[in-house]
């Protein structure tokens, strides 16, 4: 497996579709773990594409940054950054190849060290504490639900950030677009 840099290392982000990053993580149901992949615009903190899945292979991986390149890819991505851990799913060839085959730059975590994906880290932390912990899944179809209702209509629409001047991502983003940003 080749080793990507960390590229994140002294980054400054100052912009949308700059730097993405990328985490899995795992939800107890009743009876069985699902698996959550989430892909994240660390300008806005936005989740941009995620998928849940009761495999945790490279396409799960995969459906969550096409959704993510669906959902936001345009000319002035042009060199993006997308980070990740060293999970085989974020380095499986058809991952890798399709960052590759969209111009989009390869960052990866220093081996065992999380603090290399740590807005990452943090979303998935956010997610559980604030919803998944919360609840008692009994099934996949219960979990799906409830995830993309927190993900979709309250993490990304109404959960205010400090970081971005207490304003939700989807509000931070549209006062980016608009140039009215303070």
């Amino acid at each position: 497996m080749p080793v990507y840099p960390n590229l994140l290392k002294g980054a400054k982000i100052t912009g949308l579709n700059q730097v993405w990053a990328s985490d899995i993580t795992y939800v107890q149901l009743l009876h069985e773990h699902i698996y959550l992949a989430v892909v994240l615009d660390l300008y806005s903190r936005k989740c941009i594409g995620w998928e849940l899945s009761r495999n945790i292979n490279s396409q799960l991986a995969m459906n969550a940054l096409d959704r993510a390149i669906e959902n936001r890819w345009s000319e002035s991505a042009q060199g993006l950054v997308h980070h990740s851990d060293q999970g085989v799913q974020y380095a499986s060839h058809d991952y890798v190849d399709c960052l590759k085959e969209h111009s989009i730059l390869i960052s990866m975590s220093r081996k065992g060290n999380p603090y290399d994906n740590a807005f990452a880290e943090s979303f998935i932390k956010t997610l559980k504490v604030e919803e998944v912990y919360l609840n008692e899944y009994g099934t996949f179809e219960d979990a799906y639900k409830n995830i993309w209702r927190f993900i979709e209509k309250v993490y990304n629409k109404k959960r205010l950030h400090s970081a971005l001047g207490y304003r939700s991502p989807e509000q931070f983003e549209v006062e980016v677009a608009l140039n009215t940003v303070a």
